[in-house]
């Protein structure tokens, strides 16, 4: 039987590991929570994709301080990213953790809830359903590309369903807000007491969108939402904070020129190669982890455009 890197690293290989285990580095993540807005702190991620020098922390997530607890939104990629987390939730907010929320089912977003599993863990019905189908399939791609940073790493889904409309946890209101475009089901969630965003992936600044799940008109029908919010602040998934609404704006003009250029390029017949060899005008070039994400979206996004620039047969 072959295992595989999820297995070997998870234990299943750990008599193959045994002599290697000692002689290994312990990863650790070093997290800095920067207070945003009244009682609501952001951890930012780095602007790249995964790697095993970045361990996978390159999301950003947050917590809300409430009477009960905080109020965790995202957990990182990694068992040992939600181990961080906690202890600097804790530290911030010493009262405890009153419940976590997933803003979306991609695994930089929910894979260190096994830490949080004492607690409530919340999402979009969607999002609770299309993490339990990827999870296994996104860790095994994951223990692949962070190697040792994955030890001891499961998905563990929401196990509870969030609605849309406003709530509130230990005496802090939210509003909830349903949509979609960066993936099938992306929740945003409007701290009600600040006025702050928080955008989850439907919002990146000065880091390149991710494209694997996404529909584009969806995409930005949902930033037309977030912006007649008129938010006092904005916490993207991907980039520093934003005062200014620079991360919607960024985000809505990086897609729309995605979707001009593939759809242009299939128009004039270039094929998939001469597609990945456009080149990124210098705005767009300057965003973390290009042109890495570019190259990734004409091949998630290019083979339909090609499909549709094709003649019609009667």
């Amino acid at each position: 039987m072959t295992l595989s890197r999820r297995a070997v690293l998870g234990g299943a290989g750990a008599l193959a590991l045994a002599s290697r285990v000692h002689a290994a580095p312990r990863h650790q993540y070093e997290l800095r929570p920067v207070e945003v807005a009244d009682g609501l702190w952001m951890v930012e991620g780095r602007r790249e994709y995964f790697t095993r020098e970045n361990g996978g922390a390159i999301v950003n997530v947050a917590f809300a301080r409430t009477d009960v607890g905080a109020v965790v939104f995202d957990t990182g990629s990694t068992r040992r990213f939600g181990e961080a987390l906690r202890e600097a939730v804790t530290a911030a907010a010493p009262t405890g953790i009153a419940a976590v929320i997933n803003t979306h089912h991609h695994p930089d977003h929910f894979f260190g809830n096994q830490v949080f599993a004492d607690r409530p863990l919340r999402a979009l019905g969607a999002t609770r359903a299309l993490a339990a189908e990827h999870g296994a399939g996104y860790a095994d791609n994951l223990y692949g590309l962070l190697g040792d940073w994955m030890r001891g790493t499961d998905p563990v889904p929401p196990a509870e369903t969030l609605e849309g409309g406003d709530f509130a946890i230990g005496g802090r209101a939210f509003r909830a807000l349903p949509l979609a475009g960066h993936t099938e089901a992306d929740l945003a969630i409007l701290d009600l007491r600040t006025g702050t965003l928080i955008a989850g992936d439907l919002a990146f600044l000065d880091r390149a969108p991710t494209t694997p799940s996404a529909d584009l008109p969806a995409w930005r029908a949902s930033i037309d939402a977030l912006e007649a919010l008129g938010a006092g602040g904005v916490m993207p998934g991907h980039g520093p904070f934003d005062r200014t609404g620079a991360a919607l704006a960024q985000t809505r003009a990086y897609l729309d020129w995605l979707e001009r250029t593939l759809r242009d390029a299939a128009e004039q017949g270039l094929d998939f190669v001469e597609a990945l060899r456009l080149p990124l005008p210098p705005e767009f070039a300057a965003m973390g982890a290009q042109p890495n994400e570019f190259e990734r979206s004409v091949a998630h996004l290019f083979p339909s455009y090609e499909m549709a620039a094709l003649p019609r047969v009667d």
